[in-house]
């Protein structure tokens, strides 16, 4: 495991106060009622001061009976005021708080939803699926988090403290001061104690986002772990990592028992100098029991507070670790930036011209050289060569996932990186080699290209594909649930899915990558038909690994390692020596399929 990075308390907190500032009003009510409540307890307690007080002298004959009663009375209808009062407060402060916690674990989600979303193709291929969904979810915890170290464990301390020590103040100042110092050691100490912890709390972080990463990706791959009987070994390597997950909680639980002791006689020296001052001014005759008890009381009151704040001083440490494992991401720039004034696309006639590419993942093997190329409206292109060639790399770079390092790609004379991004993207249609489908309904998989269409163009859109024919035949029909990633449904059925979803899209160039490679031969001949009536009348990219399904190209271009060696029909090219008249031998002979 690589070396466990520091927290930066700063930037986290700087980030969390971006998003709290936005529930000013709502944390100001939170506030106002905590010290109103604070103010409530140690009343309370003053009140039982007054009756011990008042029953002493009654006890004694210094106070009539008549007294008494009044006093009584009045300790009543105090209590019972204050505790009414305490409740209404009590649930204005949870109201205030779920509103604004609430509203902060939406904007966190939403925000760094939106953020990730937006990174480069090469971040979401270089992070696993499983992490980003935990350190996403933990921010929103880490929000909740945050907040209720604010709420219930800062500022009811802060009150209290306050409310206390004041009150002492009137009393015996040697026990203000006891309180006062009592509090500041047990914070200290148990600020000095967590602070040697949050590496623990990072490393916990770490371990189990390896473990929900990999754990996600078990899950996915989880036929090809039966089918090559790797169910022991993957079991071996889960189990490894959930050790791992737990020598780096017991590690982090560890600190607590040096903690929970220090703090312990932190408590008991702190109440004996309280108790001791007091007890002699009481023995001098300076003071009335109920002081005493009064002192003790508000002291007691101190310790749920106090307690309290160490807890959230833990939570704090923890939640700093979650914002340090999402924030994070926030500081990641997407490589792929719109430049300023970026404008909207509107393919009218769908040309494209690739013009001098230079193009290399690493920055020192190019994979594309010099790369130029012209297709023409409705011309339908098919790319062709070895893994490696540069076939794909060119449906990425049109795509914008990478920028060409070199020369320019332009659609209808305009270059696209003068194009906003979301805009490009959704004036293109793609068939890919593997459609992978939303936990939904075929019919919404399906509208999911053209949320807008009514469902008489959903619906004829899947009868184009030769979908609804099959899909009426089940239980459900179109509203039939696909299951994670589609497992409910072949992969013939997957790729009509994906015709169907290219014809609602209705644009101008259309992309198959390698749209029926996955499939046997009856289903690809059945698909390929429908490919066929799919490009008319549209600017066509094909990726293909089996040349029989380009033959009706327009023009074939024969790449090795990223050039151009051959162009031309299949017709052409089958007669001249060259890559691809190889290629259509081994096929035709069954070397390759």
């Amino acid at each position: 495991m690589e070396k466990i990075k520091d927290i930066n308390f700063k930037y986290n907190l700087k980030k969390y106060w971006s998003f709290l500032k936005n529930y000013k009003l709502s944390l100001v009510g939170v506030l106002l009622i905590s010290l109103i409540i604070a103010a409530s307890y140690t009343a309370t307690k003053f009140l039982f001061k007054l009756l011990i007080d008042n029953g002493t002298e009654f006890y004694e004959g210094t106070l009539s009976k008549e007294g008494l009663i009044e006093i009584l009375i009045f300790i009543t209808i105090a209590y019972f005021t204050l505790k009414t009062l305490t409740a209404i407060l009590r649930w204005l402060h949870v109201h205030f708080i779920n509103k604004l916690e609430t509203g902060l674990i939406k904007d966190v989600k939403i925000k760094y939803f939106d953020h990730i979303v937006h990174l480069s193709h090469d971040f979401h291929t270089s992070n696993k699926t499983g992490s980003l969904i935990s350190r996403v979810m933990r921010g929103g915890f880490a929000m909740e988090r945050m907040t209720d170290i604010i709420a219930f464990n800062t500022a009811p301390l802060l009150f209290q403290t306050i409310m206390v020590v004041g009150a002492l103040l009137l009393f015996n100042w040697q026990a203000a001061i006891a309180v006062l110092l009592t509090i500041i050691i047990f914070i200290i100490f148990s600020y000095i104690m967590q602070n040697h912890q949050r590496k623990a709390n990072i490393l916990v972080n770490e371990t189990e986002d390896l473990e929900k990463g990999n754990l996600s990706d078990f899950m996915t791959n989880i036929d090809s772990i039966k089918y090559f009987g790797k169910e022991a070994r993957i079991k071996r390597k889960f189990a490894n990592l959930v050790n791992e997950t737990r020598k780096a909680m017991l590690k982090h639980w560890n600190y607590y028992r040096w903690i929970d002791a220090g703090q312990g006689v932190i408590i008991t020296v702190g109440l004996f100098f309280l108790m001791y001052f007091p007890i002699i001014q009481f023995l001098e005759g300076n003071m009335k029991m109920g002081t005493i008890v009064f002192i003790y009381a508000v002291y007691g009151d101190l310790m749920g507070p106090l307690f309290g704040f160490v807890h959230g001083m833990r939570n704090y440490y923890r939640a700093m670790a979650d914002f340090e494992s999402l924030f994070q991401y926030g500081k990641i720039k997407n490589s792929i930036k719109n430049k300023l004034g970026a404008k909207k696309l509107k393919i009218k006639r769908g040309e494209i011209e690739f013009k001098n590419i230079d193009f290399s993942y690493n920055k020192k093997q190019k994979l594309l050289k010099n790369f130029s190329l012209k297709i023409k409206k409705n011309e339908k292109i098919a790319f062709v060569g070895h893994s490696g060639s540069g076939k794909s790399t060119l449906i990425k770079l049109l795509y914008r996932l990478y920028d060409v390092d070199k020369g320019a790609i332009s659609i209808d004379n305009e270059d696209i990186r003068n194009i906003k991004q979301e805009s490009l993207r959704s004036e293109l249609s793609i068939v890919p080699q593997e459609c992978i489908l939303f936990d939904d309904t075929i019919y919404n998989n399906v509208a999911f290209s053209n949320p807008k269409a009514t469902r008489k163009e959903v619906i004829a859109a899947m009868k184009f594909a030769q979908l609804y024919q099959v899909v009426k035949e089940f239980p459900k029909q179109e509203k039939t649930i696909v299951g994670e990633r589609g497992v409910k449904l072949s992969g013939g059925e997957k790729q009509r899915v994906s015709i169907a979803r290219a014809i609602l899209a209705n644009k101008k160039i259309l992309v198959l990558d390698e749209a029926t490679s996955a499939l046997d031969s009856q289903t690809e001949f059945d698909i390929q038909r429908d490919l066929t009536k799919l490009m008319e009348g549209r600017t066509s990219l094909i990726i293909a690994h089996r040349l029989s399904t380009i033959m009706k190209a327009d023009k074939i271009i024969v790449l090795n390692k990223g050039e151009i060696v051959q162009v031309g029909k299949h017709t052409e090219l089958i007669k001249k020596p060259g890559q691809y008249r190889k290629l259509w031998k081994l096929q035709k002979g069954g070397y390759i399929n």
